[in-house]
This record gives structure tokens, sequence and C-alpha cells, in this order.
């Protein structure tokens, strides 16, 4: 079985690095962006499984990220992290499709099981 892709785009390098690491242990290849622009660009490039993405960054947004996504790689799952959760927020996510939604700090456990069970789900 081919190693499945993993995409984490957050301005905090720290979390980039640190989901990079402990995904990596289990066997995925991860890579990592501090923003939308560049994260997107390499979309082009390479297919992701699936895509961890920070709501608020400069430029392009969680929520762009997640419709162009969407729009362009509709098997990709998008699961959405942010240090600004509300109501709000996690129902515009929701309704754009995301698969999962995290308040930071995220813990990597409940991240990794998010991961487990969007690449487990067709469609």
């Amino acid at each position: 079985m081919d190693t499945r892709r993993i995409m984490v785009i957050d301005d905090e390098r720290i979390v980039g690095d640190m989901a990079k690491m402990a995904l990596e242990q289990d066997g995925y290849a991860v890579e990592t962006f501090l923003n939308g622009e560049a994260a997107l660009a390499r979309m082009k490039e390479t297919h992701f499984d699936v895509v961890v993405t920070d709501l608020k960054m400069k430029g392009i947004d969680g929520m762009e990220v997640l419709r162009t996504v969407k729009e362009r790689y509709p098997e990709t799952k998008v699961i959405m992290i942010t240090a600004f959760a509300n109501l709000d927020t996690a129902i515009e996510a929701l309704r754009g499709d995301v698969f999962d939604f995290f308040p930071k700090p995220v813990r990597i456990k409940e991240l990794k099981a998010s991961i487990v069970c969007a690449l487990n789900r067709q469609g």
C-alpha cells in the first residue's frame, strides 16, 4: 500500500514541526507549510490524502484552504485547527465540509485518531 500523504498548514512553525514528527512516526509522508498560498501551490503538484490547516492565517486562511481543496480535490479530507474556536466558525467549517475541527492546543492523539478515520472514510 502506498504511503498516505498528509499536509499540515499552520503559521506557527512549532505546530507543523510537532505534527510532522508525530505523524511520520506512524508512517505517513508529511509536508508542512507556514501559509495557505504555498500549500495550495504544492497541491497542484502532489496529491494529499488529508490536509490539516489552521483557521486563522495571513493571506489565504483556513476557510479559503477548505473551500479550494473541496472544490479542486473533493476526495481530500480537511481537518481544521484553531486557537480561535467558537460556535460560528465551527458551523461555517462544518458547512464547508470540514472532516473534523479541533481547538488549539491540539492533542496529537486525537488528531491522529481523526486522520485514521478520515483515511478510512471513502468519498
